[in-house]
């Protein structure tokens, strides 16, 4: 689906992006910061309710931060995951997966699925599971939901990716064609991939979760900005994972740049953060029993 943004929007969006370097605010005062659940696995991070469900009654949202493999925003982090539990109606948990240069791949995809089992070991349905990642971490969402396929795990309900590097080859189209409208550019992609792969093949899935099979997959929401130098990644994703049987929606919203959901971060809702959410919510509401 092609959303439309208007020229004011767009430039709304990439101040509101900008400014987020100054910092984040806090999520409010009525965030629910207690543990969920006793156990991730022995995997850190932080759990976020703005619900007032449990996870065994409602389910989990499991975040998968961006920051290329390599960084955190903790405050952001967490804004962002109040964001998401309010949204999705369930408890949130963001995964502190280890990060590169100390801890290649395939250390931070061992995390998530790590994190993802001991859900279900403490009851969480996997029908009450939903899976969020932005960047680098829906590309891990992605690689994780190759290996628990390919280890017979249950699987989750659904998966919304946004954002996500996809072919770790770099050869989508929009990585040259849009390079220089886009927050991110190739050359940064180009280390991205090298420090996280540390000599891994980048035409091989889970770590390259486009040259996997794609079939079997729960239900994926795949945003991106049409601006964005990975807007060709999703796109080639849900093409490939639509051909295989797989259900996906692909949404595209027009001149926004890599990320730029995170502007909802900064002052009020616009009219594409509130899309964003709303399709959000939607596409869970429906997925997640």
């Amino acid at each position: 689906m092609e959303i439309q943004c208007s020229v004011a929007e767009v430039a709304d969006i990439r101040q509101r992006l900008r400014l987020l370097t100054d910092g984040t605010p806090e999520p409010p005062a009525d965030a629910d910061l207690t543990p969920a659940l006793p156990g991730t696995g022995g995997v850190p991070g932080q759990w976020m309710n703005a619900s007032t469900r449990t996870a065994t009654e409602a389910g989990v949202t499991l975040y998968l931060h961006g920051g290329g493999f390599a960084h955190t925003d903790p405050r952001a982090e967490r804004a962002l995951a109040y964001q998401l539990s309010s949204t999705t109606q369930r408890p949130v948990f963001g995964v502190d997966y280890r990060l590169v240069p100390e801890h290649p791949y395939p250390a931070a995809l061992d995390d998530v699925t790590t994190v993802y089992q001991s859900l279900i070991d403490q009851g969480v349905p996997t029908s009450r599971i939903a899976l969020f990642g932005e960047s680098a971490g829906a590309t891990l969402v992605l690689s994780a939901l190759l290996t628990l396929k390919e280890t017979r795990a249950p699987l989750p309900a659904t998966a919304v990716v946004v954002s996500p590097l996809t072919d770790l080859t770099l050869s989508s189209p929009s990585l040259t064609a849009n390079d220089g409208w886009d927050l991110i550019s190739k050359a940064v992609l180009e280390q991205v991939c090298a420090n996280y792969l540390a000599g891994a093949r980048p035409d091989l899935a889970p770590a390259s979760p486009l040259h996997g099979d794609l079939a079997g997959l729960p239900d994926l929401l795949v945003v991106a900005g049409a601006a964005e130098i990975l807007v060709d990644d999703a796109r080639r994703l849900a093409a490939a994972a639509t051909a295989v049987g797989t259900t996906v929606d692909l949404d595209v919203y027009e001149g926004m740049p890599h990320v730029f959901h995170l502007a909802m971060l900064s002052g009020t809702p616009t009219s594409t953060t509130t899309t964003f959410l709303r399709r959000l919510a939607d596409w869970t509401e429906r997925r997640c029993a």
